[in-house]
């Protein structure tokens, strides 16, 4: 669970919501019976990734490691995202891990996406590199429905900046297709549970993701486990810490907060400004830069902006081979009742490069 500064800090609805999503998901110690039916977030948390972080502890910008910590996006107590930079080095910032997800469904299909943020994008060279507050990349996992309990896992696209990576795990059905594939998605046996997890790294600074060890940690590192509770890391080369979940359409979650503007400064796009220490001693730094799930965009690609979420089977079938397709309609995606504004946003708005 969350530690008890952490806990008091957030509104009482949320601590009650983040409550009843730990409870729900906290039967998920062991492979469901054949046939039983699971919940939406105890799938999202049989496939959450294992997660290797690279850390770098240079540079003023680092805190000493802190800003390569996974957190949530209400780290400080808030949900202004123009004062996460400054706050991440203040005392009293709960730097529990935590990620999000959301589960999209089709007749066919599970579709996951996982999203991991940072407090900041930072940098410690002074010349032609950019940094900026908040940092958010992810990854869209497909799931055969096969009659079995979790599925089966066939492919994910992993979010580095303004580009997507696709891997498929070994003897996985799916195969290149409008893109190539890019290389293989590996899986670990988790401590803390019974099951193997897909494989995940993020670079240090700038917190590209990729499957492992596409990325890997050199030196310092954390490795996160997907769990039921958030731990905050021992040190930055914690190499057993566990994340919890949170689901991003939970009521007044992330989704719900799409269009406050305080945490938001368009649809999909977080506020950020250039308080603090941000681009001192570098480039710049850059405003409104890091993106939520439905803004991630690869720009050279045929999906839309924020389509790796709010459309993953359109996604899935540009970027692989199904053998006997895929179906495209969903049975349940809220996203979908927003598909008009997404659109219009896709079209209208900014490119960031988070």
């Amino acid at each position: 669970m969350l530690d008890a500064s952490s806990s008091a800090r957030r509104p009482r609805a949320v601590r009650a919501l983040i409550a009843a999503a730990a409870l729900a998901a906290a039967t998920l110690v062991a492979p469901a019976p054949a046939g039983a039916a699971v919940s939406r977030a105890e799938l999202a948390l049989r496939w959450a990734p294992i997660h290797y972080q690279d850390v770098d502890a240079t540079g003023s910008h680092a805190l000493s490691g802190r800003s390569d910590y996974l957190t949530a996006v209400d780290f400080d107590g808030d949900l202004d995202g123009r004062n996460n930079w400054d706050r991440a080095g203040q005392a009293g910032a709960s730097l529990a891990a935590h990620a999000y997800y959301s589960v999209v469904e089709t007749s066919t299909h599970w579709y996951i996406t996982y999203f991991f943020f940072h407090p900041r994008d930072w940098t410690d060279h002074p010349f032609f590199e950019t940094e900026h507050e908040n940092d958010g990349e992810g990854a869209l996992f497909a799931i055969e429905r096969d009659g079995s309990p979790y599925g089966v896992l066939r492919s994910t696209v992993t979010v580095a900046h303004s580009d997507f990576f696709s891997y498929t795990p070994a003897g996985s059905t799916w195969t290149s297709g409008g893109e190539s594939v890019d290389g293989t998605l590996r899986f670990q046996a988790s401590p803390h549970d019974t099951f193997e997890h897909p494989v995940t790294a993020q670079e240090a600074q700038g917190h590209g993701l990729k499957a492992h060890p596409q990325y890997d940690i050199n030196g310092d590192g954390l490795v996160y486990y997907p769990s039921t509770v958030a731990e905050t890391p021992s040190s930055g080369n914690d190499r057993d810490v566990r994340y919890e979940l949170i689901d991003i359409f939970a009521a007044g979650g992330l989704w719900a907060q799409r269009s406050n503007a305080s945490l938001f400064a368009g649809l999909g796009t977080f506020a950020g400004d250039t308080s603090g220490d941000c681009g001192a001693g570098t480039w710049s730094c850059s405003t409104n830069s890091a993106n939520a799930p439905w803004g991630w965009d690869d720009g050279d690609d045929a999906p839309a902006r924020g389509e790796i979420a709010s459309d993953p089977a359109k996604m899935a079938a540009a970027y692989f081979t199904v053998p006997g397709g895929l179906a495209r309609s969903y049975s349940y995606n809220p996203y979908a009742g927003a598909a008009a504004a997404l659109a219009e946003a896709a079209r209208t708005a900014t490119p960031t490069v988070d």
